[in-house]
């Protein structure tokens, strides 16, 4: 873990879970901290358990004097924000990190940003069922993966600066492109989001006509349609602004399930366990290997 990094006027724009989890994590790494967010309740909860040193819902009074800048705001927000007016806002040398969970759109809009201003999207790979700020933790970036997606307006210097950053979280540096990192996601979080939801429609619709469906799901049904309970809205906003890694990645599910179908309506057992087993060896060694990271 890096010891060296420090600001000395913290920024946090968006107090939620993540934002909240954020000033946590910081509070000792930081001189001062502010946030920023438009629910009066969380900027008083924040300001009250000394998660933060002041709050408010004007931007510019938010970021004006900070040397380091985090965006924990929906994609769409952080975009505009972007494009429209922060970096107006914002003095020189100033290091930007989004942590939006899409970044090709966060990155291009980035480049809008002033020469001297440096900008990297971030996304860490971490969260909870629950959002909130009453759910913020210290520890939600600890030993998990947290990307780095630097944008036309990074320094090598701004670079090194985000790094540090990221490991006085604990975090996990990742560095990659976020044409990469999009399509990576939408095959990780995106599609399972709608595998999740789609398998919780498909239950919902038979248990019109018999409740036992909800009476008689268990484990198996738990967690695999566990993902379909995430925000409607937040997930709403990573879709639209992932929608071609998605959709292809659809495609090919498609595929792999017709497949399994054509197996299972010909009676082939012998080609669908030869078909599954595989599969089953890919999630066992990736199970393995998560275990060892976490």
């Amino acid at each position: 873990m890096s010891n060296g990094f420090r600001a000395r006027h913290l920024a946090i724009v968006g107090l939620g879970l993540m934002g909240g989890s954020l000033a946590l994590a910081m509070r000792a790494h930081s001189d001062r901290i502010s946030g920023i967010d438009h629910d009066e309740r969380t900027r008083l909860y924040a300001v009250e358990r000394g998660m933060v040193d002041c709050a408010t819902d004007d931007l510019f009074e938010g970021v004006n004097q900070a040397d380091v800048v985090i965006l924990a705001a929906p994609v769409r927000v952080i975009v505009e924000m972007l494009n429209m007016r922060i970096g107006s806002y914002l003095r020189s040398n100033t290091l930007v990190i989004d942590i939006g969970s899409t970044k090709q759109d966060i990155v291009d809009a980035m480049a809008s940003l002033p020469i001297g201003v440096n900008a990297v999207g971030g996304h860490p790979m971490t969260g909870k069922e629950n959002g909130g700020i009453e759910e913020s933790d210290a520890s939600l970036y600890r030993g998990r993966p947290f990307v780095l997606c630097p944008s036309r307006r990074a320094t090598p210097a701004a670079r090194l600066h985000a790094v540090s950053f990221v490991e006085t979280l604990g975090a996990l540096p990742i560095e990659m492109e976020a044409e990469r990192h999009d399509q990576i996601v939408a095959g990780i979080s995106h599609l399972p989001y709608l595998l999740s939801a789609t398998l919780v429609a498909t239950i919902a619709n038979q248990a019109r006509d018999d409740d036992a469906y909800w009476e008689l799901a268990a484990g198996g049904f738990r967690d695999t349609s566990r993902l379909a309970a995430s925000d409607v809205t937040m997930m709403g906003d990573i879709l639209s602004t992932n929608t071609q890694a998605v959709a292809t990645l659809l495609a090919q599910f498609r595929m792999q399930l017709a497949m399994l179908e054509t197996l299972l309506i010909a009676g082939d057992d012998h080609r669908l366990g030869e078909s599954l087993q595989p599969i089953r060896q890919a999630r066992k060694e990736w199970a393995q290997q998560y275990d060892s990271r976490t």
